[in-house]
């Protein structure tokens, strides 16, 4: 899976600009975290086309990268995200950051990890019986 990586300054309307740039160019948010600092902040977009994404928020002249990531598809239901999370700590996989984001799937949420290793994070969770997406 695809995320975008999008350093925004910290200023009034700077993620607003943003949002109606992805908007105009008809491309779809799926899911966004955005973790800030003094001066800007960093949003992290899981998006319908990140090639198409990427090209626009860089034309708007903004800093865009596109980053590799896991999503992971887990049941709605009080420890699922514990297990799925027990599962790589046990084969030692560092997670560096996660966030969630909405399923159209009842039952089921969705999580995307950031890890150094992708294929073996993948492969881990699979072997354990989480589905990747």
């Amino acid at each position: 899976m695809k995320q975008l990586t999008v350093f925004v300054e910290n200023r009034k309307g700077g993620l607003a600009e943003i949002t109606r740039l992805l908007a105009d160019c008809g491309v779809d948010m799926k899911a966004l975290s955005i973790a800030d600092t003094r001066d800007f902040g960093i949003l992290r977009l899981i998006v319908s086309d990140s090639e198409k994404a990427s090209d626009a928020l860089k034309k708007a002249g903004l800093l865009v990268q596109i980053t590799e990531v896991v999503g992971v598809k887990l049941s709605d239901q009080p420890g699922a995200l514990a297990k799925a999370l027990d599962v790589l700590d046990k084969d030692d996989v560092n997670l560096e950051y996660l966030y969630a984001f909405l399923s159209s799937e009842p039952g089921t949420a969705r999580v995307v990890l950031r890890v150094a290793d992708n294929i073996e994070a993948a492969r881990i969770l699979t072997k354990n019986g989480f589905e990747i997406i």
